[in-house]
């Protein structure tokens, strides 16, 4: 069996086919003595859809929201590693085409818009990929 991640989150919204559930992810450093000065300790909320969920649940439900850490490595590929790599890979091939490190610079950053684009276009294939489990608390 694959490794879970789990977070506790609450039912934010209940729809007809799916769940959305707000987790609130805390820094690493949530415990230190400095976290109102620091920027990297702020908290996020984050929705997540939890689709085919078994159960009833109800708006303002405690629940565990689970995922496996093989879907958090997919995420992690797509939102930061191949951007980065195709940044790097780009930034090489124009330095050595033109020589110009501006224009490097600025088309290596620009290929972004087109990635983020297709990832935006092709949401709904990838959000299929990724699923979640409910689970009451």
């Amino acid at each position: 069996m694959a490794d879970e991640i789990s977070h506790e989150g609450i039912v934010k919204k209940i729809l007809e086919d799916k769940i959305i559930v707000t987790i609130v992810s805390q820094s690493a450093c949530s415990m230190c003595s400095a976290k109102g000065m620091c920027p990297a300790s702020e908290l996020q909320d984050k929705d997540i859809e939890i689709e085919n969920y078994p159960g009833t649940f109800h708006t303002g439900q405690k629940v565990l929201v689970t995922g496996t850490t093989s879907q958090s490595m997919k995420a992690l590929f797509y939102g930061y590693l191949l951007p980065f790599i195709l940044v790097i890979a780009v930034l090489i091939t124009f330095m050595q085409i033109t020589g110009e490190e501006g224009l490097s610079g600025l088309l290596s950053l620009g290929i972004l818009v087109p990635y983020y684009l297709l990832l935006y276009l092709f949401r709904k294939n990838l959000k299929q990929s990724f699923n979640f489990k409910i689970k009451s608390l």
